[in-house]
Formats: C-alpha cells, sequence, structure tokens
C-alpha cells in the first residue's frame, strides 16, 4: 500500500516558506519607520502647523480675502519694505504687535526678510486661538495663505531646529 502523505523525512526537513514574523513593535519599542527614523514624528513636531477649528479656518480665510488685495497691490507698486506692508495692513484695523502683547487674536506681525534673502516682508495675523493668516510679499512676488499655529513660533514657519 502506497503512504500519499509527506513522509517522515519530508515533514521533518525544513520547509521553503519562511516563518511568519510577529507583527508590530515587541515590547517597549518603536515601529519602524522606513527611513529608519522612528522618533522622527515627536522630534519634528515643532515644524507642522496644529490643526484649526473649522470654524477658526472660515475666520482665518476671510481675513486672507481681505490681506490678499492689499499684498497685490503692495507688490505691484514695488512696496515691500516691512513698515509700509505694516502701515497698509493696519489699515484694515488689526492690533499692531506690541512686546508682551502675547499672540492673541487680531494681532498683526510683520518681519522685513533676513539680510541677504530677496527683498521683502514676512506677514503674520493670529486669528482665533488656533488659525492663522501667513503670508509674504518680496521682489519676486507675494502669498497669502492659512495654516494652524506652530507649537514653538506661533503663526510663522520654524526655521530649522531647536
Amino acid at each position: 500500500m502506497a503512504d500519499s502523505g509527506p513522509s517522515a523525512s519530508a515533514a521533518d526537513s525544513p520547509s521553503s516558506e519562511p516563518a511568519p514574523s510577529p507583527s508590530g513593535a515587541q515590547g517597549d519599542v518603536a515601529p519602524v519607520v522606513p527611513d529608519g527614523a522612528p522618533h522622527y514624528g515627536e522630534n519634528n513636531a515643532f515644524k507642522f502647523p496644529k490643526k484649526m477649528a473649522p470654524a477658526s479656518e472660515k475666520a482665518a480665510r476671510a481675513e486672507a480675502a481681505r490681506i490678499e488685495p492689499v499684498l497685490e497691490r503692495l507688490w505691484k507698486a514695488k512696496t515691500w519694505d516691512a513698515e509700509q506692508v505694516r502701515a497698509k495692513l493696519l489699515e484694515l484695523g488689526y492690533r499692531d504687535e506690541q512686546p508682551g502683547d502675547g499672540q492673541g487674536p487680531g494681532m498683526l506681525v510683520v518681519q522685513p526678510h533676513a539680510p541677504g534673502s530677496n527683498p521683502g516682508a514676512s506677514v503674520a495675523l493670529y486669528v482665533g486661538r488656533d488659525a492663522c493668516v501667513t503670508a509674504f510679499v518680496q521682489s519676486t512676488n507675494y502669498e497669502v495663505k492659512v495654516n494652524g499655529r506652530f507649537m514653538e513660533t506661533g503663526c510663522f514657519e520654524p526655521r530649522g531646529g531647536h
């Protein structure tokens, strides 16, 4: 009588299929990240804006719509000096940044670009508790966008690490 099942020697030999590996991280180990940086999210959290509440985002978009035509006019007039940009935006009724003011709603911050970079000004408007309008006007172009606040720098996107 012929045995159609595996022989004892075949059952004892190593399988050609790999053994299944355990899924997920084992113990107190961070899961593997494709680029090999398991704490990337923690270490770089300061670079990502926080989420905005829907009402805050809507309010920020409304303010961005007010700011955009002002920056467009300034850019077309080749006016990107921080003081002149601030003066024109304050005409919209925003509060000018004051020392010790905090980062309250309606506060406008205008900063000149760093020496050696494209001449211009960076703008931040604090809207609500969690939203911002960030913008710039410079010799080559201008931009207005809406974002949440950054962990360490408020409305402005952080430059480099901490």
